[in-house]
């Protein structure tokens, strides 16, 4: 009597177990998916963006930029730099003298490379890295720094530069949410495409 009783008390429970487990790990994975593939296609693929054929970024995920000749990112603590498959922050706290010493080395860095004053204020996305470690985006204020460098680099005047930020600045979203912000590949791209680098 009391094994029968056991398994009619275990066959609802794994009957249950076994549906939520379906329901959770199949059925919402692949409407979710379905979902994002109808309504947002392009971002359900990756928003990747082709140059010739090639694929040369998304506008999801950032990546490094050293030439001189080119806006750079913001520091990146995902992997190696930007690494999808080691999306997070440093996890370091604002009393780690780690990061304190990161953040000193990397913001000289930063206004050596843009000939900047030694006690230039910066935005605080040069030299801090996102919470995923892969944004693709630097503030107006970030890129607007970089200008002069990446004119000199190119030969061209910094006002064109300059010109090109604004035209590439996104603003708020629905007027409200976040923050303006360039999208570092898409800005490089038109850098590109409008002022070529001649050999």
């Amino acid at each position: 009597m009391a094994l029968r009783t056991m398994s009619q008390l275990l066959r609802p429970l794994v009957g249950l177990t076994v549906s939520i487990l379906l329901l959770t790990v199949v059925a919402y994975p692949l409407a979710v998916t379905g979902l994002a593939q109808v309504v947002f296609e392009r971002q359900a693929d990756g928003s990747f963006l082709l140059r010739d054929g090639q694929t040369v970024g998304s506008t999801l995920i950032g990546q490094t930029f050293s030439s001189a000749e080119y806006f750079q990112g913001r520091p990146s603590a995902a992997g190696d730099g930007y690494d999808a498959a080691s999306s997070s922050g440093s996890n370091l706290g604002p009393t780690s003298r780690e990061l304190a010493d990161r953040l000193a080395g990397d913001g000289a860095a930063y206004r050596t490379a843009n000939d900047l004053p030694s006690d230039a204020m910066l935005p605080a996305d040069a030299i801090t890295a996102s919470g995923s470690g892969l944004d693709p985006h630097i503030s107006p204020s970030n890129a607007r720094l970089q200008a002069t460098r990446v004119a000199d680099a190119r030969g061209i005047a910094a006002e064109l530069v300059l010109a090109l930020i604004a035209e590439h600045t996104e603003g708020r979203v629905l007027g409200i949410i976040g923050e303006p912000r360039v999208n570092v590949l898409l800005l490089n791209l038109a850098l590109d495409e409008r002022y070529p680098m001649t050999p």
